[in-house]
């Protein structure tokens, strides 16, 4: 015994509490290497020390401590360690993006920004369309881009303008509705997998530029379909996205444009620019 590690050195040494170090010992996550039947003082070992540092942070990580402890061996540990890691990463990127977008919120740019009508031609593309919940949208848009562009290389198609997405109202009124991704090309597409030979109505629109990540493109929607209804140019239709430089030009999404595309009634048949928001109609 006088060679274990009393339980208030054992907690100096972790700084792990006594209070938890009991805990620990009542749910078997960590016991005493021995127990003294006489006094029931705890006595633990220095070979426990590094398992208690492992324990503390894998609880300030709200990992299943008991998952991890119970691994078969090193490999099956350190991929539960991993996966519970890369989940705690996704979570904080999407934190950092919602506290940007709340700064953008409360310092809105002091520059209104242009919104300009124009109208779209119908255009043939190779494309992936599906039926999509709103809370999967951006995932399910990255896979399928990312597959476009695959299978318009793998063709040998060249693309004759920027990939674009077209999305019905129920996807954001009713959280679930029809999603399309293409890349307009030159040439005939070969179906293959998800994707297909499309072609892109032409539509009237009005359009917005959309800087930096689309995880915050709702403040521009917000700014672009204020503009429609004030103006009362509105009409039911999907709407519009064109990526004019993405996360296959660069990884900073800081660099990243978007033109958004709301559909409008138009009495002139050409296309003209609105200048800033709220001035054109």
């Amino acid at each position: 015994m006088a060679a274990g590690l009393t339980v208030g050195d054992f907690s100096r040494i972790t700084h792990l509490s006594v209070k938890t170090l009991r805990h620990y010992h009542e749910v078997g996550l960590l016991e005493p290497a021995a127990v003294n039947p006489g006094t029931g003082y705890r006595y633990y070992s220095a070979e426990q020390v590094p398992t208690a540092q492992v324990i503390r942070r894998l609880r300030d990580l709200e990992m299943p401590v008991r998952a991890v402890l119970d691994a078969t061996d090193a490999p099956a540990r350190n991929a539960l360690i991993a996966a519970h890691l890369g989940r705690l990463e996704a979570e904080l990127a999407q934190t950092r993006a919602a506290v940007e977008s709340l700064r953008h919120l409360l310092q809105p740019p002091r520059d209104a920004p242009v919104i300009e009508h124009r109208s779209v031609p119908a255009v043939r593309a190779a494309g992936i369309t599906a039926v999509v919940g709103h809370p999967d949208v951006l995932p399910w848009w990255q896979g399928a881009l990312g597959e476009l562009h695959a299978t318009v290389r793998a063709q040998g198609l060249h693309a004759t303008g920027p990939s674009g997405g077209v999305y019905a109202s129920e996807l954001f009124q009713q959280d679930s509705g029809e999603a399309t991704v293409f890349i307009p090309v030159a040439g005939g597409v070969r179906a293959i997998g998800r994707v297909t030979p499309v072609v892109v109505p032409a539509a009237e629109l009005a359009i917005i530029s959309h800087r930096g990540s689309l995880s915050d493109a709702d403040l521009s929607y917000a700014t672009l379909g204020s503009y429609a209804t004030r103006h009362e140019i509105s009409i039911d239709g999907p709407l519009r996205e064109y990526y004019l430089r993405g996360a296959a030009d660069t990884p900073d999404e800081a660099e990243w444009r978007t033109e958004i595309g709301w559909p409008i009634f138009r009495a002139d048949a050409s296309s003209r620019q609105a200048g800033p928001a709220g001035t054109g109609g």
